[in-house]
């Protein structure tokens, strides 16, 4: 067998093409549930069975475990569910994947798919230049389902014939044939092949050709399948990192459920897969292991009769048609096997660990301990800096971490109003500046993190208006750096005019807090806007009223000012300090304004 680099592309694109299908599929139905999914989460995960039963139905929807268990680790990270609810989300998530193997297996051979590909492209491709979002989501789910079979289709024509290259055959049969050891080997396959390629539908493709074609053997394809369940772990690993206790602690919950899991399978490995064998049977499918023996004797007596079988060619022979029906018959009875096998293995281990998620957290929490009390003061609370998932679903994660931005640089205001009262040189007086200044880099991190997590966002799949939205949270995360530039800079300002040993007398001082109670007020309101999730146009327009108060006070005591100036009610210096906080004042309102007309411009898209 001559097998060409173009081959072995034509081979890595149908496993791409197949990839790529599973995640618009998946996407496509993240984004026409929207919010829907959040609401469910929050509400079905009171208890560790409507945990479970909640996971199972997420993950059934969205077609992706991947995706609700990163959901989940954001959730944690977020405090919107505790560990033990999260260990529970995790383990019917595990279910819930199982449809997809079902999708595969009954549709990937029993019915040619690929035939209706081309039309669900067709039906699907003017929904993706429809106006309304929910229509492309559909076109999107269209499009993506034909591309993931079309990929499974090429990925078995383009996989090469190994039976004709005995030198490769017989390394892969040297590896099927060591026993209980073969098991343990593809079950580290499975799982490093998954956490490459970071999708275990993928790997159950690839199992499901190989055992098709007669080239492993049944328990070996399962061991695959099996190791495939660790693999998948990876995401929600790799989307804890940057994360907080909580939520690393939910991603090694996962990683140790599916491992304790595959553990006591490996054990009970060989009268399992006779139970699954029998249910297959019963149920009248055939057995599992009868395709590799048909294929073993036909190979001795009629090597073209296989090669022809695997290939689809037609031999023209009188019993070929029964020949290739025997085979469909058997390819099917695989098919069904291997996810029975991925169904019941997580159907029994989910019954039996749901009983034990109490002792599941107790565990991580022991394995991810916190190292400092103090180490997670100025990290995100809510979203999670590590690999995303479901672009759609984490914009109100965006959306909380934003207010409590804002709730940082309220508080950074307030220690600028402390400051100005506290007696120049003392101790207080530095440590509230210090801490002022550690604030003001806290919120240019905090800017550089969130925006980096917005742009991550909008480079996925989002509808229009999940992208208009990007666009003013940007907006609103770029103004509020601003306000915090402003808090530092009044500070820096107190700080100079306490340097030059200039002071400001009680007049001052009292307009200063005057105007100091008007951004105090403005950004109190800024505050409750973003905390909320349906601000109503009368909140917006206090904001609005109130930056007409700071500019009108502003233009008054710049009059004045003069006036004291040249009647020597204060030094001319005193007079410059004290309008340099003014202005900065006013600028601090003006950078409210943007935000509030940011938050206004949501609601209009909304709408």
């Amino acid at each position: 067998m001559e097998y060409t680099f173009l081959d072995f592309l034509t081979l890595i694109g149908s496993v791409g093409l197949f990839l790529y299908g599973m995640k618009v599929m998946s996407e496509g139905l993240q984004k026409v549930a929207g919010d829907r999914l959040r609401n469910i989460l929050a509400v079905m995960t009171k208890n560790r069975f409507s945990g479970m039963l909640t996971g199972i139905l997420i993950t059934a929807l969205i077609q992706s475990s991947s995706a609700s268990t990163v959901m989940v680790v954001s959730f944690v990270n977020a405090g919107l569910m505790t560990l033990g609810q999260s260990m529970a989300v995790i383990m019917g998530a595990n279910v819930g994947t199982t449809v997809t193997a079902w999708i595969i297996a009954l549709f990937g051979f029993k019915v040619n798919i690929t035939v209706f590909a081309l039309p669900l492209i067709g039906l699907g491709t003017p929904l993706l230049f429809s106006g309304k979002s929910s229509r492309k989501s559909w076109g999107e789910f269209l499009i993506g389902f034909s591309f993931l079979f079309m990929g499974l289709d090429y990925l078995n024509h383009s996989v090469p014939d190994l039976r004709s290259n005995p030198e490769i055959f017989e390394f892969l049969t040297s590896y099927t044939q060591m026993g209980f050891l073969s098991i343990l080997i593809f079950c580290a396959v499975g799982a490093i092949v998954t956490m490459i390629v970071q999708a275990s539908s993928a790997t159950l493709a690839i199992s499901l050709i190989m055992c098709s074609k007669g080239w492993i053997t049944f328990d070996i394809a399962a061991a695959l399948i099996l190791g495939s369940n660790i693999g998948t772990t990876i995401t929600p690993l790799l989307a804890s990192i940057g994360a907080n206790v909580s939520a690393k602690r939910a991603a090694v919950g996962h990683l140790l459920f599916n491992v304790l899991g595959s553990v006591w399978t490996l054990i009970l490995y060989y009268p399992f897969i006779s139970f699954i064998v029998w249910i297959c049977t019963s149920l009248g499918v055939g057995n599992p292991n009868d395709l590799m023996a048909f294929v073993s004797t036909w190979e001795q007596s009629d090597p073209a009769l296989v090669a022809a079988l695997n290939s689809g060619q037609d031999l023209g022979s009188a019993d070929f048609e029964q020949q290739k029906a025997q085979f469909a018959a058997m390819q099917f009875s695989v098919s069904f096997g291997l996810s029975m096998f991925h169904t019941v293995f997580n159907v029994i281990n989910v019954t039996i660990m749901i009983w034990f998620t109490g002792l599941y957290e107790k565990i991580v929490t022991r394995l991810v301990r916190i190292k400092d009390k103090n180490e997670e003061e100025f990290q995100l609370k809510f979203i999670s800096r590590g690999m995303l998932s479901a672009s759609e679903l984490n914009l109100p994660q965006a959306h909380q971490e934003i207010a409590v931005y804002a709730e940082r640089v309220q508080r950074m205001f307030g220690m600028v109003a402390n400051l100005l009262h506290e007696k120049e040189g003392s101790e207080a007086y530095l440590k509230l500046y210090n801490r002022i200044e550690k604030y003001e880099q806290i919120c240019d991190r905090m800017e550089l993190e969130i925006a980096g997590f917005l742009n991550l966002v909008v480079g996925g799949r989002l509808s229009y208006e999940g992208k208009m939205v990007v666009n003013s949270m940007l907006t609103i995360v770029t103004e509020i750096e601003s306000i915090g530039d402003c808090c530092y800079n009044l500070a820096r300002t107190l700080q100079r005019k306490q340097d030059s040993h200039i002071d400001f007398n009680d007049e001052i001082v009292s307009n200063i807090d005057a105007m100091f109670k008007l951004d105090s007020e403005a950004l109190s309101n800024m505050v409750a806007l973003l905390s909320s999730n349906e601000p109503l146009m009368s909140e917006i327009m206090i904001s609005c009223n109130k930056e007409c108060e700071i500019n009108n006070y502003r233009n008054q005591l710049r009059g004045a000012n003069v006036e004291n100036i040249n009647n020597k009610h204060y030094e001319y210096q005193s007079g410059i300090y004290y309008m340099d906080m003014i202005s900065e004042c006013e600028r601090l309102g003006d950078y409210v304004i943007n935000v509030v007309d940011a938050i206004k411009q949501q609601q209009v898209k909304h709408v």
